[in-house]
């Protein structure tokens, strides 16, 4: 029998009605009461580092989780994180930068509603968390939801209320549950021994693009930001009004030894930087570095990761590098 490390960090699953809205207040002993057919599977042990809307949740809670699990990783067969919904993406990419290559599996799960709700998906997802955790095919970070399993770098909330909340973006669900047990459609376990990572910079900033909006945001961001992600339209670009101001600007920011990334505000197929004028003439800012394919989340996590411990056209190599199969 498989022996599990239950790391709840709160959420909606652990959540109870206050008076003033949802707050998680349920503990990891509460929630496992709640799966009683998970003990046949596997032995469980929890641990509640915090108890938290993952609204709060922040670089320093994605090292807290990965400490947990480097601390414990010789003891256990795998990791369930039980975590609110709203920022799990970001979450579970982060951790497959932190910890790379498990060959023990690391699992997300939550819920849309709390498990004492009568019409709550949180059992089902806790229930399939632990099941797939157990299986000998796991390893590496995923996120189990509503039946799917999705690989930790691919995973994107894209639906707020609905039990099928999170999507694998431009890459297929790994495997998906049935009656408590996985059929993969991907079959690839990590071998090897696993690479753990103690520092992040979140000195990383995401500019979304909207029409009309002018290039002195640089003012704040020169001062504040390491690394810039710019949430562009489209195949990618920036406008060209005012002068060109947005280029000077950016130009001038990269010149100061910082980072920018270019990413696509469109969900699927990602960016395209060379494909029009005004994604071209970024060239001559210099080393703009394009998101590609990646999540929106994974771009951030992955930022956040490389500038804790490269400068210059090291950052670029490192972003390039595919981990978990977050860019192709």
């Amino acid at each position: 029998m498989k022996h599990i490390l239950m790391i709840a960090t709160g959420g909606t699953i652990a959540s109870r009605n206050t008076g003033n809205g949802l707050e998680p207040v349920i503990s990891s002993k509460e929630l496992l009461e709640c799966v009683p057919e998970v003990a046949r599977t596997c032995a469980v042990t929890a641990v509640q580092p915090f108890n938290l809307d993952s609204t709060n949740v922040c670089g320093k809670h994605w090292l807290a989780i990965a400490e947990l699990i480097e601390e414990n990783y010789a003891a256990y067969d795998g990791f369930v994180v039980t975590h609110g919904t709203d920022t799990m993406a970001y979450t579970a990419a982060a951790l497959s930068y932190l910890v790379q290559n498990s060959p023990k599996p690391i699992v997300l799960t939550g819920s849309q509603k709390s498990v004492y709700t009568r019409d709550t998906d949180a059992r089902r997802n806790l229930a399939d968390a632990f099941f797939y955790c157990a299986d000998d095919g796991a390893s590496g970070v995923h996120i189990v939801f509503d039946g799917n399993v999705i690989l930790g770098t691919r995973a994107k909330k894209t639906r707020t209320r609905s039990f099928n909340a999170f999507s694998s973006i431009d890459y297929p669900a790994v495997a998906v549950m049935r009656e408590g047990k996985p059929f993969y459609y991907i079959e690839e376990k990590c071998t090897g021994k696993p690479r753990f990572f103690r520092a992040l910079n979140e000195n990383v900033f995401v500019l979304k693009m909207v029409p009309g909006i002018r290039a002195d945001i640089f003012d704040y961001l020169e001062a504040h930001c390491d690394g810039l992600v710019i949430e562009s339209f489209g195949a990618g670009g920036l406008p060209n009004y005012d002068n060109d101001a947005f280029f000077a600007r950016l130009k001038a920011f990269l010149e100061k030894g910082k980072t920018a990334v270019l990413t696509t505000q469109v969900e699927r197929e990602g960016s395209a930087m060379d494909t029009y004028a005004v994604g071209r003439k970024l060239r001559a800012c210099g080393n703009v570095l394009e998101a590609r394919c990646m999540t929106l989340e994974a771009t951030v996590a992955k930022l956040m990761w490389i500038l804790a411990f490269a400068k210059g056209e090291e950052v670029g190599r490192y972003f390039y590098e595919p981990v978990a199969h977050d860019i192709f």
